[in-house]
């Protein structure tokens, strides 16, 4: 039996507050109100029995003496193949106008996977864009964030990776997108053919904040249930900002002892339950996740951005429409470099970073109007190519390709004694004349 209530004691923002009893956290609710119309809740906080429910669209037309039924389950998600190829809103409702999901609910939100069956990760998933896969490789399972600001293309970059991935299946969870940030995936997916492994959650800034709150648990919910069977599965999120901030919100309207900047208290492991559902499961699937997360004023101590990287392992940091090779890291890269890619892999993208980075010393001296040597207007020489080979987001080229072209570039600018690459690597892969 469904349990009713038919008072609602306080309205305040999207919550209403009641009281009722053998409730548990997460529980959805229905509220019907006067007009014949009604709208789903999710119980977000209680005490006792005072009880906080999370209005989907809204307070508006709720009044004080509406029925509020608890359902006795959380939120669930259909899952199945023929979510592929699908939109759903942050509620998982359709929203491309195709047939009502009939496959099994699950439901979202549940703990991480189950330790004993994790596995050291061994595989990569691979790009085909070179400042990831040959120098900051994303390894399956990881976790790693995109740390950007807004106006930069890490919308666009996500698309690319999608649409380049051999990934069995991709899953984009969008937090407060814009509608032309929604269309151009859309559009972007259809046209490159990853539609047919993509399911797609999307919350807009004008859809209820609640949705933003579900969205990555959806995603990673479905997520979960592919990897079971044996599908690697990379999860794009964009942008956990707006997730944090609708985290904010909804404290603010429950009046909540505010942490840093306004944030909840419990920022760190509401991000953390998201992150640690990435996973190498024993015998079967992973779960990878990359996901944008905007840092307001390009402040890397924005507490958002502060608390991902202590959850994540590594990051990409996009300025300037590139992959900053300085500032972005890979901490499992080294679990695939030389192993599961070519053996020359590690040591030449190392050499090639090192290089570049006393070009950009030789720049500097440059704009300084220092007179520059002969070996600093090879690397100046050197740094023009590799920005255009390699640092681009526009490349796609397979990770042979990539070493093959690394090479290329090396014996264009140098002289295979200038690299500082030992002679075992020289010979057997250096392009220089003979």
């Amino acid at each position: 039996m469904f349990k009713r209530y038919n008072r609602i004691e306080r309205i305040k923002g999207s919550i209403v507050q009641l009281m009722a009893d053998d409730i548990f956290l997460g529980e959805l609710a229905s509220i019907k109100m006067r007009d014949g119309r009604s709208t789903l809740a999710e119980v977000i906080s209680f005490s006792g029995e005072r009880v906080n429910l999370q209005v989907f669209s809204g307070t508006k037309g709720i009044s004080t003496g509406d029925e509020v039924r608890f359902l006795g389950r959380s939120m669930q998600v259909p899952f199945g193949e023929s979510l592929l190829s699908r939109r759903f809103s942050g509620s998982g409702v359709a929203i491309d106008g195709g047939p009502d999901i009939m496959e099994e609910s699950i439901e979202i939100g549940g703990p991480s996977f189950n330790p004993a069956r994790r596995i050291i990760p061994h595989r990569m998933v691979k790009t085909n864009i070179p400042m990831i896969d040959m120098f900051n490789t994303l390894v399956s399972s990881q976790k790693i964030p995109i740390f950007s600001i807004a106006g930069e293309p890490y919308n666009e970059l996500l698309a690319r990776i999608a649409g380049q991935t051999d990934s069995d299946i991709i899953i984009l969870g969008g937090c407060g997108l814009k509608f032309d940030d929604y269309e151009f995936f859309r559009r972007y997916f259809e046209k490159s053919g990853a539609i047919e492994k993509t399911i797609m959650f999307i919350h807009l800034a004008s859809d209820p904040i609640v949705e933003c709150m579900l969205v990555p648990d959806l995603a990673l919910a479905v997520a979960e249930q592919f990897a079971i069977k044996d599908k690697s599965v990379l999860v794009l999120l964009t942008d956990m900002t707006a997730y944090a901030d609708s985290l904010k919100e909804i404290a603010i309207s429950m009046e909540m002892v505010p942490s840093n900047r306004g944030y909840p208290g419990s920022l760190y492991s509401d991000l953390a339950a998201k992150y640690e559902k990435a996973v190498d499961i024993e015998g079967s699937g992973s779960i990878t996740i990359l996901a944008v997360t905007t840092m307001p004023g390009d402040d890397v101590t924005h507490p958002v951005p502060d608390n991902t990287g202590y959850i994540t392992e590594g990051q990409f940091y996009l300025h300037n429409g590139v992959i900053d090779p300085f500032g972005s890291l890979s901490r499992l890269k080294q679990l695939v470099m030389g192993k599961v890619t070519r053996e020359d892999h590690s040591d030449l993208s190392n050499a090639m970073i090192r290089l570049y980075a006393d070009a950009k010393k030789a720049r500097d001296r440059e704009s300084m109007g220092f007179r520059l040597s002969e070996w600093d207007k090879k690397l100046i020489a050197y740094a023009d190519i590799f920005e255009e080979k390699m640092l681009t987001l526009d490349v796609n080229l397979d990770i042979v390709e990539q070493l093959d072209l690394g090479w290329k570039i090396l014996s264009t600018c140098f002289e295979s004694r200038e690299t500082g690459l030992k002679n075992t690597w020289l010979d057997k892969y250096g392009q220089w004349p003979k």
